[in-house]
């Protein structure tokens, strides 16, 4: 990857968590470059990683091996039509991290139907990629070579866990699991300090303790290599304070919840991807 011209069209959040990622995996500099319309999210970038940056999409993108599309959903075709006579003539991999666009639509806005069509592989990555602790979720289409494949991974992996669907109607899965599932954990979280201050614990104490249980549990499964539902039996006791918690949420149904807002979720998703694909 040390020989590639990487080029993000977007220096926004996700764009600035990649780079940053990226340079500590030893990427130099001087290989990225940022297309931004404002001034001073350049000027910022450039200072604080040493990246190259353009005003002008077309400009920053002659000549990228990687293409990072880091733009708003809604703003993804006219940027895509945009720089569809460079990406033809240059045929660069192009990742594309906005939600919901399907690979086919993004195909056909960079000239895909006339001139060819592009390698290209989208990427769902979550929130906690600005921390370097993302999930990522990859879908590549038939043009992405093995070379590409590799490099895409390689991009995602700097800022976190990237895995690979099969299909591409999974991504809507990916989307309501890991994109989405940061706030819900954060709503879970929510409604323990409150029912933590409702039970006479100061709000500041029930915060702390929330943040910290939620920490310690999510460490404990990634570093166990057994099953959360073995985890949850482990601190279990019958008879106990966690079993009558537990009894609880079965009586309120809690996986039929969590099937519920996940395929609402999913349902949106889909949803999203067919009216942005629409020509406009």
């Amino acid at each position: 990857m040390k020989q590639i011209k990487l080029t993000f069209i977007g220096g926004g959040n996700m764009a600035a968590s990649l780079i940053g990622g990226l340079l500590a995996d030893k990427l130099p500099a001087k290989q990225i470059t940022v297309a931004d319309p404002a001034t001073s999210t350049r000027d910022s970038l450039a200072r604080h990683f040493g990246v190259n940056t353009e005003a002008d999409n077309v400009t920053a993108a002659v000549g990228a091996d990687v293409l990072v599309l880091a733009v708003k959903p809604q703003m993804l075709q006219s940027v895509a039509e945009a720089l569809a006579s460079a990406v033809q003539k240059d045929r660069p991999l192009v990742i594309t991290i906005a939600a919901g666009i399907r690979s086919a639509d993004l195909n056909r806005w960079l000239g895909g139907e006339t001139g060819g069509k592009i390698a290209v592989v989208r990427a769902m990555p979550n929130t906690p990629a600005l921390l370097q602790t993302g999930a990522t979720g990859l879908f590549a289409n038939a043009q992405v070579n093995e070379t590409q494949r590799d490099l895409a991974e390689s991009i995602l992996r700097a800022v976190g866990l990237a895995l690979w669907v099969e299909k591409e109607d999974q991504m809507d899965a990916v989307t309501a699991l890991s994109g989405s599932g940061p706030a819900y954990f954060f709503r879970i979280m929510e409604a323990m300090e409150t029912a933590g201050t409702q039970l006479g614990l100061s709000a500041e104490t029930a915060h702390l303790l929330t943040l910290q249980t939620a920490l310690g549990a999510a460490k404990m499964a990634l570093e166990s290599s057994e099953p959360v539902g073995v985890l949850r039996e482990r601190v279990t006791s019958p008879g106990g304070t966690t079993e009558q918690g537990l009894r609880v949420m079965a009586e309120q149904d809690i996986d039929g919840l969590m099937a519920q807002v996940l395929k609402a979720a999913s349902d949106r998703s889909r949803a999203l991807a067919k009216s942005l694909g629409e020509t406009k």
